[in-house]
């Protein structure tokens, strides 16, 4: 893992959970059913939000296949500028779509020009989604998802996830899986911790334990 990976820690994540346990008898229980989750750590930077968009409605090998051709026709470190001047024909033949393709120069073009600064974003979670999702193709999850997995931003609540609604459902013992504004008001009082609760729903989803 890189330098720049910083996404919540185990400890960080152990440390969320249990404050929020100590206030939900609902979520202390499922802790001890199914165990503290591992971490989601992702690569700090805009190559992370690329793969994001490479991997959009493919499988896990095929954008694992667009991404080698990447790096062989771009560079290992693929700077926008050689992506923004890369034909059309020869991003299509590394597997890009012409939608895709849209995306990712639209990324490049806000790095390039420095509009989007990945080193720098906004420290206020709003501001910063608000900022992501400025490039096309990347929408409130993608950026929540960055946020919380290559930043480790703490509160980050992905309320639009269905994992996440399901997970919570499950771990709260609902009989319907919660809608999205149903998630956030119930994850309200878990300020600043929701990043921690959010990374347990994963954990909890398909878990034969609950």
């Amino acid at each position: 893992m890189g330098q720049n990976a910083v996404g919540l820690s185990a400890a960080a994540i152990r440390d969320g959970l249990d404050h929020v346990g100590r206030h939900s008898p609902e979520l202390a229980a499922a802790i001890t059913r199914v165990g503290y989750p591992d971490p989601r750590i992702r690569e700090r930077g805009w190559l992370t939000l690329l793969r994001t968009i490479v991997g959009q409605q493919v499988s896990v090998a095929a954008a694992a296949s667009v991404w080698g051709k990447l790096e062989a026709l771009l560079g290992a470190d693929m700077a926008p500028g050689a992506l923004l001047a890369a034909s059309f024909d020869d991003l299509r033949g590394c597997g890009l779509s012409r939608q895709k393709q849209g995306y990712a120069r639209s990324l490049c073009e806000l790095v390039a020009a420095e509009a989007i600064r990945f080193d720098a974003l906004p420290a206020d979670d709003e501001e910063a989604i608000a900022q992501l999702t400025q490039i096309k193709g990347i929408g409130r999850w993608s950026a929540e998802i960055y946020l919380l997995f290559a930043e480790g931003r703490p509160d980050i609540w992905p309320a639009g996830d269905l994992a996440v609604q399901a997970g919570l459902g499950k771990l709260l013992g609902l009989e319907t899986r919660p809608d999205e504004r149903l998630t956030r008001e119930l994850a309200e009082s878990w300020r600043p911790h929701r990043g921690a609760v959010a990374i347990f729903t994963w954990h909890c989803y398909n878990n034969p334990a609950l």
